[in-house]
């Protein structure tokens, strides 16, 4: 049994907590949220939930960015986080960073079965490879490799991967952003930033202006007051957009599906989806998924499941940080 220091390190929020880990059983002793743009450095937060208490000998955080040795540029923060300096300015004995969805695909073995909602049953392949893919603030991706023991989780920027259009409808999407964006990745369209970027594209497309009450929502909480209104079916607009959003995130499931041959699974995470379960749960997302030609029947037979529980990004390192010797 070992007591860590495990974060969560996200674009919108960032999660710290100390945690007793006996083997997959965690305990959080103490845990905080932040704004994590209320703070210039991730230094800055740590400082604050470090303050008056000694630091655990071990720490892990999962980031939202491409990991290179110890260090990360978040991708969606003015951050830069180096591990060597976080253990010699708080005197951690080991830390380490790990890619955000390397995390949450760490973290599903610390999960049961009420922590994931089923979207396909498949048939379970436990000697296969798995797959993470998780829309939040941007979009991430993983795969879990079965290597004949044991699944151990490794890091994509698959989200970054170029935005392939299959419609009329999503070609014009594509023209749309691309005078707004030199890149237009799989991220632009199946991320919270993706919902705002759909939303505002189907208002142009079909000349039809944001009501006021739903301006001063979106002035408020951004792409969730789309997601709500899609689901409350207030506004046709946002109806629209949520549908177009869960399509296109089933179409590229279903690409890093194939590409990881995740017969052991597809796990969707990130804070968006355990709040869009009807829209989720409706056959849209599946039917895209599944829409992959000849490779269909590969796909019928995946497992697809929702990760409920929001700890899982959080359980990752601290399972990580448990293992350190």
């Amino acid at each position: 049994m070992h007591t860590v220091f495990a974060g969560d390190i996200g674009g919108t929020k960032t999660r710290l907590a100390m945690v007793e880990v006996s083997n997959l059983q965690l305990t959080i002793l103490r845990e905080a949220s932040y704004a994590s743009r209320d703070f210039a450095s991730f230094d800055l937060l740590l400082a604050d939930f470090l303050s008056n208490m000694d630091p655990p000998r071990r720490a892990a955080f999962g980031v939202a960015g491409p990991v290179q040795g110890q260090v990360v540029q978040t991708t969606n923060l003015p951050w830069c986080i180096d591990a060597n300096a976080l253990q010699a300015k708080f005197g951690f004995e080991r830390c380490t960073l790990i890619n955000d969805l390397e995390a949450t695909a760490c973290g599903l073995s610390a999960l049961g079965e009420d922590d994931l909602l089923t979207l396909q049953e498949g048939v379970c392949d436990t000697c296969g490879n798995a797959a993470v893919i998780a829309p939040g603030t941007g979009l991430g991706e993983a795969g879990l490799y079965w290597d004949g023991k044991k699944h151990l989780p490794f890091a994509t920027e698959g989200g970054h991967a170029s935005f392939s259009p299959s419609s009329e409808l999503e070609i014009s999407l594509l023209r749309y952003l691309k005078v707004q964006y030199q890149h237009v990745s799989w991220e632009r369209v199946v991320s919270g930033v993706g919902i705002m970027n759909l939303h505002e594209f189907l208002r142009e497309h079909r000349n039809i202006p944001v009501p006021q009450w739903l301006h001063k929502e979106i002035q408020s909480i951004g792409a969730a007051a789309i997601s709500k209104a899609a689901i409350k079916r207030s506004d046709e607009i946002c109806v629209q957009t949520l549908d177009c959003f869960v399509r296109l995130l089933g179409a590229e499931a279903g690409n890093l599906a194939l590409k990881i041959m995740s017969s052991s699974g597809l796990y969707i995470g990130g804070g968006i989806a355990p709040k869009i379960l009807p829209a989720l749960a409706s056959g849209t997302f599946l039917e895209a998924f599944l829409n992959k030609g000849r490779m269909r029947h590969l796909l019928e037979a995946m497992p697809v499941k929702v990760i409920l529980n929001d700890r899982a990004a959080l359980y990752g390192p601290a399972l990580r940080a448990g293992e350190m010797r």
